[in-house]
C-alpha cells in the first residue's frame, strides 16, 4: 500500500540512502528471487554435463584432454561474456542485460541437447557460456542494489546455495530417464532441461523485473530515477523544489582500469584470487562428483546420480549456513574458514582414501563440498560484488566472473588429465595447493566489505562501520 505521506528527494544520494536504509519490500524480494533464479539456471547449465561425462566419452570417443576441452569450452564462453557483460551492465543498465543473456541460454541449451556431432556441441556449449558470463554480474548487481545495507551480504550470498540446489536438480532430472532405460542419451535430457528452466526465468524477469533504483540514481535524470524508486517501493515520492539536476554519470568513460586504481586495487586482487582458486578447486572436484562417485561406490550411472544427490546436499547446507552468518562473521573470515576445511579435506582424501574403509573418502568429499560452499565458493563473487559502488559494481562483478572462469578452465582440464596420470587420490593431493594459495592470500589482504558503505566511503582509506569493527579486527 502506498504511503500517504510522500517522500521528498533532493538529490541522487537521497535515493541511494533510501535503498540502503529501508527494509526489502515484498516486490523487491520477488525481484531478488527472480535474480537468484538466473543463478540457478547458470549453475544448472554449468553442472548438467558432468552427470553424463562417461556417456560423452563413449559416444564421441573422447580422451581425458578431449573431455576437459568439452567441459572447459563453456568456461571460455563465460569468460568472454563476463568481460563484456560487466562493462555493458554498468553502461546500459541491469534490466536490459538481464533479458538478453537468458535468450542466449534458452537457445544454446536446446542446441547443445540436439547436437548431432561434437563440433556443434562445442559451439552451443560456448554460446551457453557467453549467456552465463553475461548473466552472473547482472544478477549479483541486481541483488546487491535491491538490498539494504544491513542485509546486502546475506542476500548476495544466497547465490551459493542456489548453485548447489541446481547441481542437485541435475540428478533429479536424469533419474526418471535412467529408470526408463534412456542411458545413452541421458546427458541430452540433462542439458536440454536447462532451456526449460531458462525460459521460465525469462518469463518471470519480463513480468517482474524493473531497473535497479541505485543504477537509475547514477545514470538517469533525477525525475526518472525517482519514478523507478517510487515503482520499486510502492511509495509516493516528490522531487524537492530546490533540488538541482545533477549531471548523470558518463558510463562510456568506464574501463576495467578503474577497479585497479587507488583503494580498489587490493580489493580487486583479493576478489580475483578467491574467485580463481575456489573455481579451480570446485570444477576439479565438484563438477566431477558423478565421476568420483563411480570410482568410490562402483561403476554405473545410478552411482553417479546417487553421488550427485548426496554430496551436493552438503553444499546446500554450507551455502545457507554461511548466508545466515555473513553479516555477523564477515566475508573474509568465512573464506578463511572454508579454505582451511577444503585444504584438510583434500589432504585427508589423498592420504587415506586408498583404504578399504569406504566411509573415509565419502566423509572427506562431503566435508570438502561443505567447506567450499561455506567459504570461498560463496565469498569470491560476493566479495567482487560488494567491494565497489554502484558505478563500478558491474565491472567488479564482471571481473570476478572472468577470474572465476579462468579458474574453472584450469579445473576442468586439471582433473581428468591428472586423474589419468596419477589416479584419484594423487589428484586430491595435487589439488591441495589451490586452497592453500587462497588461504595465504586471504590472510595477507585484509579487506572486509561487510560493514562498509562503499557508496559513501571517502576517497582515501576505508570508512568502516563502527558497530561491525567492534566485532571484527580484520580491517587493520
Amino acid at each position: 500500500m502506498a504511503s500517504a505521506q510522500p517522500h521528498v528527494i533532493q538529490s541522487r544520494q537521497d535515493i541511494i540512502n533510501f535503498v540502503n536504509s529501508n527494509p526489502v519490500t515484498s516486490k523487491s524480494w520477488k525481484i531478488i528471487l527472480v535474480a537468484l533464479g538466473g543463478i540457478f539456471v547458470d549453475a544448472y547449465d554449468f553442472t548438467s554435463l558432468g552427470i553424463g561425462a562417461d556417456q560423452l566419452k563413449e559416444q564421441f570417443n573422447l580422451s581425458p584432454a578431449g573431455l576437459g576441452s568439452l567441459t572447459a569450452i563453456m568456461a571460455f564462453g563465460a569468460l568472454l561474456g563476463a568481460t563484456v557483460g560487466g562493462y555493458y551492465t554498468d553502461k546500459f543498465g541491469r534490466n536490459k542485460m538481464f533479458l538478453i543473456d537468458l535468450f542466449f541460454m534458452v537457445f544454446s541449451a536446446l542446441g547443445a541437447a540436439l547436437a548431432t556431432d561434437l563440433v556443434w556441441l562445442f559451439i552451443f556449449r560456448f554460446l551457453m557460456g557467453i549467456g552465463v558470463g553475461l548473466d552472473v554480474p547482472v544478477a549479483l548487481s541486481f541483488i546487491a542494489e535491491f538490498s539494504n545495507l544491513k542485509k546486502k551480504g546475506q542476500y548476495v550470498n544466497l547465490w551459493c546455495p542456489l548453485w548447489y540446489v541446481a547441481a542437485t536438480v541435475t540428478g533429479l532430472v536424469v533419474l526418471p530417464f535412467y529408470l526408463l532405460g534412456q542411458h545413452e542419451d541421458i546427458w541430452r535430457w540433462s542439458v536440454g532441461f536447462g532451456a526449460v528452466a531458462a525460459l521460465i526465468v525469462l518469463i518471470l524477469r519480463y513480468r517482474y523485473m524493473d531497473e535497479s533504483p541505485m543504477w537509475a540514481a547514477h545514470h538517469l535524470p533525477l525525475k526518472e530515477a525517482v519514478k523507478v524508486l517510487e515503482k520499486t517501493y510502492d511509495i509516493q515520492v516528490t522531487v524537492a523544489k530546490n533540488a538541482k539536476e545533477e549531471p548523470v554519470s558518463r558510463s562510456k568513460k568506464l574501463s576495467y582500469k578503474a577497479i585497479f586504481q587507488g583503494k580498489y586495487r587490493a580489493r580487486t586482487f583479493l576478489a580475483s584470487i578467491i574467485t580463481a582458486t575456489q573455481s579451480m578447486q570446485y570444477f576439479a572436484v565438484g563438477f566431477y562428483i558423478p565421476t568420483i562417485s563411480t570410482l568410490i561406490f562402483g561403476k554405473g550411472m545410478i552411482y553417479a546420480i546417487i553421488g550427485t544427490l548426496f554430496f551436493n546436499l552438503f553444499g546446500i547446507i554450507g551455502g545457507f549456513t554461511q548466508s545466515r552468518l555473513t553479516e555477523q562473521v564477515g566475508i573474509r573470515k568465512l573464506a578463511i574458514t572454508g579454505y582451511i576445511i577444503c585444504s584438510l579435506s583434500l589432504v585427508l582424501m589423498g592420504l587415506t582414501g586408498d583404504t578399504h574403509f569406504i566411509a573415509l573418502p565419502i566423509l572427506f568429499i562431503a566435508l570438502f563440498i561443505f567447506g567450499q560452499s561455506f567459504g570461498p565458493g560463496a565469498q569470491g563473487m560476493t566479495m567482487a560484488t560488494l567491494s565497489y559502488p554502484t558505478e563500478l559494481r558491474g565491472l567488479g562483478s564482471g571481473w570476478g566472473q572472468g577470474t572465476t572462469r579462468i579458474g574453472s578452465i584450469l579445473g576442468f582440464y586439471l582433473f581428468p588429465v591428472v586423474l589419468s596420470i596419477g589416479g584419484i587420490y594423487t589428484t586430491f593431493l595435487v589439488l591441495t595447493i589451490v586452497p592453500v594459495i587462497g588461504l595465504i592470500a586471504t590472510f595477507l589482504i585484509k579487506w572486509e566489505p561487510i560493514g562498509t558503505d562503499v557508496e559513501k566511503e571517502e576517497e582515501q582509506g576505508f570508512e568502516i562501520n563502527k558497530s561491525f569493527s567492534e566485532k571484527s579486527e580484520v580491517y587493520h
